[in-house]
C-alpha cells in the first residue's frame, strides 16, 4: 500500500522535531531519519516551510485556495470577455441568432453550452429546443427568392404584396424573416432635396381629387447600345397613378406632345388639369391653345422645383430604377417593346405602396372619362396653385 503523502501540518511537525534533536547535539542525518524522510526531501520540506508554524500554515493554505479561486475568476471574466466579443459583431435579437452565435462560441473557445447560455442571455431550454418550421417554408423561400430575382428593386413588402396576390396567406414580418435570413437586400438610394415653402410654412400643389382631375408629364431620355439618345414622353394619372402612356422616339417635340395628347383626349376624356415643368415643348404657343382649345388647364411647377412634378418624378425614378438602369436595348424597336411591357407590368402586376400595394389599374376596363367642359373665355388657362395645409 502506497504510503500517503504527509499534509503541510505534518511538514511542519516534523520539521519542528529535527530542529529540537539539532539543538540538543545530535547530528542533522541522525535527526533526519527520525522522521522517516531522507535528506533531500527534509530540504525541499526545509525550503518550503521552514519557520512556519501550524497556524502559519493553515493560513498559507487559505491563501492559496483564495489565490486560486481568483485566477479562476478573472479566467472566467475573461473567457466571458471573450464570449462576449464574437457576439458584439451583430444583433442577437431573436432566440434563432442567439442559438447560431451560441453554437459557434462552444465551438471555437471549447466552453460549455451552460456558459455561453448564461453569458448570452439565452435560456438553456431555448437552446436545446431544435426550431420546427412551417411545412411551407421551402416554397415560400423560393417564391421569394424568384420573384427578388425577377424584380430585383423590390422590397419585401412589395414582394409580400405578390406574394398575396399570387394566392399566399402570409404576411410582412415572416416574409422580412426570410428575407433577411436569405440576405436580400434593395440599397436605398434617397437624395437630399429642399422644398419651397412660403411665409406660412405650407407647400404648393395642386392635389387630384378624382381619376382624371390632374394628369402630369415628363421626358426622360436614354440611350441604346450604339450611344444614340431616344427620349420618352411619360403621362400619368396623378390620382390613380397609372401610367397612361409613354411615348418613344429618337426626337419629340411640341407636336409629338399634341399627338400624345390627342390620343389620350380620345380614349379616356379630357383631364381637368395638366402638370409639367416649364420645358419648351410643354410651354409652347402651340400646346397651351391646343390644350385651351380642347377644355383642359395647364399648371406649370416653379422653375427649379422638380418635386412639384412629384408623381411623374416619382414616376420617372422607377422607371429608370427598375428598368433602364439593368437593360440594354440595341435598337429602338426593341426599346419600344420591353417599355411598353414594363408599363402594362406597372399598370396591372406590380404593387403600389400607397395604393396600398396594389397595382394603379389592375381591372381591363379604365376608370370612367369625366364630360369635358369647355374653358370660359374670361377664364386664364393656366390653374391656380390652392395652398395645402
Amino acid at each position: 500500500m502506497p504510503r500517503k503523502k504527509p499534509s503541510p501540518e505534518e511538514i511542519v511537525a516534523k520539521l519542528r522535531q529535527v530542529d529540537v534533536l539539532v539543538s540538543q547535539g545530535r547530528p542533522v542525518a541522525e535527526a533526519v531519519r527520525t522522521i522517516g524522510a531522507t535528506s533531500f526531501t527534509y530540504y525541499r520540506w526545509r525550503k518550503e516551510y521552514g519557520g512556519l508554524k501550524v497556524d502559519q500554515v493553515k493560513r498559507l493554505k487559505e491563501l492559496e485556495k483564495e489565490n486560486e479561486r481568483l485566477r479562476k475568476a478573472v479566467s472566467d471574466l475573461t473567457l466571458e470577455k471573450l464570449i462576449l466579443k464574437e457576439a458584439a459583431f451583430g444583433k442577437l435579437v431573436s432566440p434563432a441568432r442567439r442559438r447560431q452565435c451560441i453554437e459557434h462560441v462552444m465551438k471555437k473557445h471549447g466552453v460549455k453550452e451552460r456558459l455561453a447560455c448564461r453569458v448570452l442571455g439565452q435560456h438553456r431550454s431555448t437552446q436545446r429546443k431544435a426550431p420546427k418550421g412551417r411545412a411551407d417554408d421551402a416554397a415560400l423561400r423560393a417564391d421569394i427568392i424568384e420573384l427578388a430575382t425577377r424584380y430585383g428593386r423590390y422590397g419585401y413588402r412589395r414582394i409580400a404584396a405578390l406574394l398575396r396576390e399570387a394566392g399566399w396567406v402570409v404576411n410582412v414580418k415572416r416574409v422580412e424573416r426570410i428575407w433577411r435570413q436569405e440576405g436580400l437586400k434593395v440599397p436605398a438610394k434617397q437624395p437630399k432635396r429642399g422644398r419651397l415653402w412660403l411665409n406660412d410654412g405650407s407647400c404648393v400643389r395642386l392635389r387630384p381629387e378624382r381619376p382624371n382631375h390632374v394628369w402630369s408629364y415628363d421626358f426622360v431620355e436614354d440611350r441604346t447600345h450604339n450611344g444614340r439618345k431616344f427620349r420618352m414622353l411619360n403621362v400619368i394619372d396623378e390620382f390613380t397613378r397609372e401610367c397612361l402612356c409613354i411615348r418613344i422616339d429618337r426626337k419629340l417635340r411640341s407636336s409629338d406632345v399634341i399627338d400624345v395628347l390627342s390620343d389620350l383626349f380620345i380614349l379616356r376624356g379630357v383631364p381637368g388639369h395638366i402638370r409639367s415643368d416649364n420645358g419648351p415643348e410643354f410651354i409652347a404657343k402651340a400646346v397651351r391653345e391646343w390644350i385651351t382649345a380642347v377644355g383642359a388647364r395647364t399648371a406649370f411647377i416653379e422653375p427649379g422645383s422638380p418635386w412639384e412634378n412629384g408623381y411623374c418624378e416619382s414616376f420617372n425614378s422607377k422607371l429608370r430604377d427598375e428598368l433602364l438602369n439593368g437593360e440594354i436595348f440595341y435598337s429602338l424597336a426593341e426599346a419600344r417593346i420591353v417599355i411598353e411591357s414594363w408599363r402594362q407590368h406597372y399598370n396591372t402586376k406590380r404593387p403600389h405602396s400607397s395604393l396600398g400595394y396594389k397595382p394603379p389599374a389592375p381591372a381591363v376596363v379604365p376608370w370612367p372619362a369625366a364630360p369635358p367642359q369647355p374653358a370660359s373665355p374670361a377664364t386664364s388657362n393656366v390653374a391656380d396653385k390652392p395652398t395645402m395645409h
